[in-house]
Formats: structure tokens, sequence, C-alpha cells
């Protein structure tokens, strides 16, 4: 039996339809994940203030969140927030605190939670930077193997827009995860940059040329997107924060990552409407 035309434009609305409501309720759902970087990076007497500027790019992010919570109805409440650390800090303080910093919200979510998630972003990332800085023990951030065994069963859930929101300095460097295939490594410094000559405007080219970059961690990230915010390249080489970039996003565009945005350390000030816009886009 032969479809009419006009039936054949009624299926194929339909179908189009049906799609873009399964799409439209999947990048409604938030879904948001912040890995902290809780390496010394974060001492005080190394790098003063920064820390501080972390626990306002945390708030930045948090503040996105509640606008996305309050722009939905109650009923449509689907959406959750969460950190991690990578390796898990074995201070007892730190896990407990962050324990706190797991919101979900649901229908049966109440104005009162929406309204106290600003208090709970504003006291308790303070307290666990406050607590890491006090016991001097920086493990490092593990952020290579974070992605290799976690991202994808922490920070991806189906019918959800996922963002991973990771405030680091750019450099990634763990003791546990140091090593190299061929001309690809699983960690890049200061040091590393400047052995591998990246010090000049040909960086790029020795880059594809050499074959350097970050080993591929996982694969099929699709449905992830990536923010990095407070990469802080050293003062000494002025095209650090090129060569940190083009490792990051050749990085992440080998795990399938679609959309990344990578910020460079600035004021709260400055960044805070940018990280706002990127979150607040569908």
């Amino acid at each position: 039996m032969k479809i009419k035309p006009l039936n054949l434009l009624l299926i194929s609305f339909l179908v189009t339809s049906f799609t873009l409501a399964k799409g439209q309720k999947s990048s409604n759902n938030l879904n948001l994940s912040l890995l902290l970087d809780l390496s010394d990076r974060i001492d005080p007497k190394k790098y003063p203030s920064l820390y501080q500027r972390d626990l306002q790019y945390i708030k930045s992010v948090q503040k996105a969140f509640t606008n996305h919570i309050k722009g939905k109805k109650i009923i449509q409440l689907n959406d959750q927030m969460q950190v991690f650390f990578d390796p898990e800090p074995q201070n007892p303080t730190i896990n407990s605190l962050s324990q706190q910093l797991k919101v979900n919200f649901n229908k049966k979510s109440g104005k009162n939670e929406i309204n106290s998630l600003d208090k709970t972003y504003s006291d308790i990332p303070a307290k666990i930077y406050q607590s890491a800085i006090k016991d001097k023990t920086y493990l490092g951030s593990d952020i290579w193997r974070f992605f290799k065994n976690n991202v994808k069963d922490y920070c991806i859930k189906d019918d959800y827009r996922n963002i991973l929101v990771i405030i680091t300095d750019g450099y990634m460097y763990h003791q546990n995860s140091k090593f190299t295939e061929k001309n690809k490594s699983s960690y890049i410094t200061p040091a590393f940059i400047q052995a591998k000559k990246l010090t000049t405007s040909t960086y790029r080219q020795l880059i594809e040329k050499g074959g350097l970059g970050f080993i591929t961690a996982t694969e099929n990230l699709q449905n992830l997107e990536i923010i990095v915010l407070g990469i802080n390249p050293s003062k000494n080489n002025p095209y650090e924060s090129d060569v940190i970039n083009q490792y990051w996003a050749d990085w992440l565009k080998s795990m399938g990552v679609k959309k990344y945005h990578l910020k460079n350390n600035d004021l709260p000030t400055n960044l805070e409407p940018v990280i706002l816009k990127i979150i607040s886009r569908k």
C-alpha cells in the first residue's frame, strides 16, 4: 500500500516533534559536577589568594545551577549537583563536608531547600579548602585517572544535560599517574613544557610533528560538556597558556567531547558572567 504524500508529511512531523521533545527533556535536566584540584596550588603561602578565587568560581557555578532550577516549575525539577576529588582525601572531615554538597532537586523539593543552596555553597567549600590547607598534606589531583576510571559513572546520566566543571591550574600531574606512550603523556608540567621546547610560536607545529599530547583516557564522552576554570600558566614562557590549552583541547576532542570551555585564571567578577552564560545555554 502506498502512503500518500500528506501522510508522509504527517509522519515526518510527528517523528521530528518526538525527537525534539525528547531532546528538550534531556537538556532541561541538569547534572552538574565539580572536580576540585586540592593540590599545593591552593597553598596560600605559595599562591596568595588563589584558593579564594576557587571559592568564588564555585559560587558562580552554584549560582548558575540555582538560576536554572528557579527557572523551572517545581513539578519539572529533576536536577542535581555534586563535588568530586581524585584521589579521595583521607581527611574524614573533607569527605563528610563534600557529601553536603551533593544536592538533588525534584518535584518534592521545597523552596527552603532551594534557598538554602546559596548558604551551603558559601560555607562548605570554604571549610573544605581551609581543612586541606590546615592539614598541609596536599595529595595532588589525578585528573587523568578520574577521566579513565570515574567520569562516565560519576558525571554522565541519561536524559540529562551533563556538565563537568574542573577547577585547576591546567597542569596535569600526579605521582600515581605519570607515564608515557610514545610521545604522549598522562601529565604536563612547566618543566615538561621546557624540556619539549614548547616555548616559541612554533609550539603548535612541534606538537603536531612530534605527536605530543595527553594520552586518551577514555572515549565516547559526547554527552559530557567540560568547563575548565583557573588555568594559571607560568609567566616564564609567553606561550605556556597556548600549549596548555592545546593539550587540553586535543585531549578532550580525542575522548569525544563536543563542547568544552577553557578559561584562564581571572578575577571572579570577570568570569562569573561567562560561567553563567555557558551553563544557561541549552
